[in-house]
């Protein structure tokens, strides 16, 4: 693997990977029963590589090193990422006091997770994980062990229903009260065959008035130059991954449906209510995604 900037160890994990895919969602059966997949390319690994992790494997930093040659800034870009998420959870849970956070494809888990930060501004919020990937359950369920306040589901995003009558999530979620839903970078590996907006205005009707959804998605920018490298980026992804799609700023705004976006608006995520003024100049790969929060009024 070539060498790559240091980074924090911060992580935020993609749902649906090649992996997950192979794996049935209702299966009850015991975690190491399910195939873990080391010889393919998971989403969730490369996620992990791309930001320093050790929990990938070869396959995953061939992918991510792929990636780099294309766009060298993605791991300022994927840096950005995590920081927005944190700054949406700190909001969420200090300043609205939303007490109930649904993070849909949590990735492997981080430092600094959604849970760490909520609970820091509410020891009493409660949070469950979501996540389809074997080796993301694995490694949630060890970290979630101790909290009583924390949970883990293992689902597919796309089965809307289902999910959110798993027992994980129908004993700790109420839904008739505000709820905090994020889809970091999830909706990106839904095909348009999966309806990503149907499965987006799925969860929506279900959360109560007042509650908040966080959505994080692959762009594809109309400046010819951003344009392209997200076509040679999407070109890679379903390659190597079988999954990765860029979709125009109209189409991303849509998975808002329903919902009152808040200031400042669908973003880069650098530009998303940051911590302070800019220090350095944007990178071309920081036009690559777009963030936002919206109200269910």
């Amino acid at each position: 693997m070539s060498d790559r900037p240091g980074v924090d160890p911060v992580r935020r994990g993609w749902t649906c990977s090649r992996d997950a895919a192979a794996v049935d969602s209702s299966s009850t059966g015991p975690l190491d029963m399910r195939r873990l997949n080391t010889r393919s390319a998971s989403v969730a690994r490369c996620f992990d590589a791309l930001l320093g992790g050790k929990d990938n494997y070869a396959v995953d930093r061939a992918v991510v090193d792929a990636a780099l040659e294309v766009s060298p800034g993605l791991v300022t870009a994927t840096v950005d990422h995590r920081e927005w998420l944190m700054r949406v959870v700190r909001y969420l849970a200090q300043t609205v006091g939303i007490d109930q956070f649904l993070d849909i494809g949590s990735g492997l888990p981080a430092p600094e997770n959604t849970h760490q930060v909520a609970q820091r501004a509410n020891p009493d919020a409660v949070v469950v994980y979501v996540d389809h990937d074997p080796m993301v359950h694995s490694h949630g369920q060890a970290l979630l062990a101790d909290n009583d306040h924390t949970h883990f589901a293992f689902a597919d995003l796309t089965r809307t229903a289902e999910l959110l009558a798993m027992p994980a999530i129908a004993r700790n979620i109420d839904l008739s009260r505000p709820v905090a839903l994020l889809q970091g970078a999830t909706l990106q590996h839904v095909s348009d065959g999966q309806r990503p907006h149907r499965v987006m205005a799925e969860y929506v009707d279900a959360l109560a008035p007042g509650s908040y959804v966080a959505v994080s998605h692959l762009h594809r920018p109309e400046e010819p130059a951003h344009a392209e490298t997200a076509a040679r980026l999407e070109k890679l992804m379903l390659a190597e991954l079988g999954t990765g799609w860029f979709r125009d700023r109209e189409e991303i705004t849509a998975l808002f449906d329903g919902t009152e976006i808040t200031e400042p608006g669908l973003t880069r995520a650098a530009d998303w209510w940051p911590d302070g003024p800019r220090l350095r100049s944007l990178v071309p790969a920081q036009n690559l995604l777009l963030c936002g929060v919206g109200r269910k009024p």
